[in-house]
Parts: structure tokens; C-alpha cells; sequence
């Protein structure tokens, strides 16, 4: 009688590692999935309140940086008078003709009094203005605040103490006030009398004040945040390994700090635009003929009595954007702490 012949081994084993590979798989999956970028995002996908928010406000930057473009489709431009070079769109007191601001199918918002402007290429162009400035001093606010808040918390001592007085005196002074009062200097200093001021130096002036002033409250913050974690175990772990304190910071303090920077970074910069806005409509930042969200509120407020038409466009697109994007820096910060439960 002939033996059975044995069954090779060989596809157990091959089996064995293919049920093998998925389970690997599915753990590192699984991993993956709980990382704390994975999770915040998680939550903030089911935000609908701040996924709406966020197209908005990505829409405004769109705009802006496609504001050239959006003209030149348009077929024209912010600073061309059309109200006085085309007859018949004026009537004899500077005002459109047609109703409702001259608004029709050649002019989508109408055109200004007096000049007649084309309202729609001036406000893409002031919203690019202002959300160039806007975005350049939370960026560089942002900055030079992670750089002294950490520093400060992480030395302690008499440059804790420094810098503590430093952001008192900082978050005590009234910023606006000094702009206005800053800005004959600077006119003095840099411009002739005889000189129209360049819009460069404006610009320059109003990101250069925000951010001297605007550092005090993320460095504050992160200052509090450092001198809480400076004393953890990680971070003693890195002194016994002889790590400097550059290394220190950067690898060990700053990965632990980027949700309030991300946060305290959503909250300035609709601030700012509204402050350089607030400039602009008193005189003291970006002015006419210079697209601004600002200086078309200061123009649409000398006619908003006879026509609320000027005003209309430039404050209710302000007002989407700011209310956006804090709605937008609110839904971030519930997304990264970790104790919300969504």
C-alpha cells in the first residue's frame, strides 16, 4: 500500500506571510491614523462652520492674487476715470447716471462719483493691497514673537525680566494713536514737502509699526508656554545629553508651541486688516488713488447719504472676510486641542 504523499509546506508558509502583510498594514494604518495632525484634521473636516470658513477666506486670497489677472479679463483698471472720459455716464452733479451707483452689465459694481472709477477693479485691487499688508505683518509679527517669547522663557533671569517690561510697556500703549502721531515724522524724515509720498514707504511704514507693535501678546503667551515646559522631563533629558540651547529650542520647545502660534497667527491677521483699514479711512495709511479697502470707506462715506451704493461693496466684503477668518481661527483651535470632543 503506498504511503500518502505528504503536502508541501511551502504554501502554508507563503500564506502565513501574506496574512502577515495586511496586518502590518492595518497597524501601521492604524497608527497613522492617531497622530495628532490626523486627528485635528479629523475634527476640523467636521467643522462645517470652519470648512465654509476657510473656502471664504481662500477665495479672498484668490481673489488678490489674481487681481491683475481678473482686470486685464475685465477689461479695465482701478485707476482710469471713465465717469469723465466716456459722456453720458456722469450726470451734471459727478453722479452716475444710472441707478444704483451706475451698476450694469459694463460696470458690475458701478463707478465712483465725481471720477467715475470702475468700483469693481478698485476693490480687487484694494483687497490685494490689504491682504498683502495684513499677511506681511502677521507674518513677521508671528516671527519676531516666537523668537523673544521662547528666548525670554527659556533664559529666564534678568532677559525674562527685560522682556517682560518691554511687552508691559508694549501692550500698554495705545498703537493707533501713535501711528498718527508717527506719521508726520515720517514724512518729514523721508519725503520733501514738495513730494507726494511713494506708496512703497507707506507700506513699508504700516507693516514696519504693526509688527513693533503687534509681538508683545504672542511673546507673552509662548513666554508662559516656555517657562511651563522648560522644566519637563524632556527637556532636562536634552541638558544631560549636552544639547545646546539653540537644539533645545528648536527641537525640543518648538514642536510643542506650534498650536498656539497657528492660533495666536489666525486671530492677528484679520485684525490687521481691519487696523490698516482704520488707518487708511483716517488718513494716515494708504491713500487715494491707491486701491484700499479703507480708502474706498473713506470715499463711499462722503455719498452714502445720497447713494449707500460706494460703501456698500468694500464694507460688506470686509466685514465676510474678517468674520470668516475668525470663525475659521476659532474652528483651528478647537481642531488642535486635543480635549475637544467633536
Amino acid at each position: 500500500m503506498t504511503p500518502p504523499t505528504p503536502s508541501p509546506a511551502a504554501p502554508l508558509e507563503v500564506a502565513d506571510e501574506d496574512s502577515a502583510i495586511p496586518a502590518k498594514t492595518t497597524a501601521a494604518q492604524g497608527t497613522e491614523s492617531r497622530s495628532p495632525g490626523r486627528l485635528a484634521w479629523n475634527r476640523f473636516k467636521r467643522d462645517r462652520t470652519g470648512v465654509i470658513s476657510a473656502f471664504v477666506v481662500i477665495f479672498f486670497f484668490v481673489i488678490g492674487i489674481c487681481a491683475p489677472l481678473i482686470a486685464k479679463l475685465y477689461g479695465k483698471d482701478p485707476y482710469t476715470t471713465y465717469g469723465m472720459n466716456i459722456p453720458g455716464l456722469l450726470n451734471e452733479f459727478n453722479f452716475p447716471v444710472k441707478p444704483n451707483g451706475g451698476i450694469d452689465g459694463e460696470f458690475w459694481f458701478g463707478i465712483e462719483p465725481q471720477l467715475g472709477r470702475d468700483v469693481f477693479t478698485f476693490l480687487l485691487y484694494g483687497i490685494r493691497n490689504s491682504l498683502l499688508i495684513a499677511a506681511a505683518a502677521t507674518v513677521l509679527t508671528t516671527l519676531l514673537g516666537v523668537v523673544v517669547g521662547v528666548t525670554a522663557g527659556y533664559l529666564g533671569g534678568k532677559t525674562d525680566y527685560f522682556v517682560g517690561r518691554v511687552i508691559d510697556i508694549l501692550l500698554a500703549f495705545p498703537q493707533t494713536l501713535f501711528f498718527i502721531a508717527f506719521w508726520p515724522v515720517v514724512l518729514a524724515i523721508f519725503v520733501s514737502p514738495e513730494e507726494n509720498t511713494p506708496v512703497w514707504l507707506t507700506v513699508t511704514s504700516l507693516i514696519a509699526v504693526m509688527t513693533a507693535f503687534g509681538w508683545a501678546s504672542i511673546a507673552r503667551l509662548l513666554r508662559g508656554e516656555v517657562l511651563a515646559l522648560r522644566e519637563r522631563e524632556f527637556v532636562e533629558a536634552a541638558k544631560v545629553t549636552g544639547a545646546s540651547p539653540a537644539r533645545i529650542i528648536f527641537k525640543e520647545l518648538l514642536p510643542n508651541l506650534w498650536t498656539p502660534i497657528l492660533i495666536q497667527s489666525t486671530l492677528l491677521l484679520p485684525a490687521y486688516v481691519t487696523a490698516e483699514a482704520g488707518l487708511a479711512f483716517l488718513g494716515v495709511g494708504l491713500q487715494d488713488p491707491t486701491p484700499d479697502w479703507g480708502v474706498m470707506i473713506q470715499n463711499g462715506a462722503k455719498f452714502y447719504q445720497d447713494d449707500i451704493t460706494f460703501m456698500l461693496f468694500p464694507g460688506v466684503s470686509m466685514v465676510i472676510f474678517v468674520v470668516a477668518f475668525n470663525l475659521l481661527g476659532d474652528s483651528v483651535r478647537d481642531a488642535l486641542d486635543p480635549k475637544t470632543k467633536r
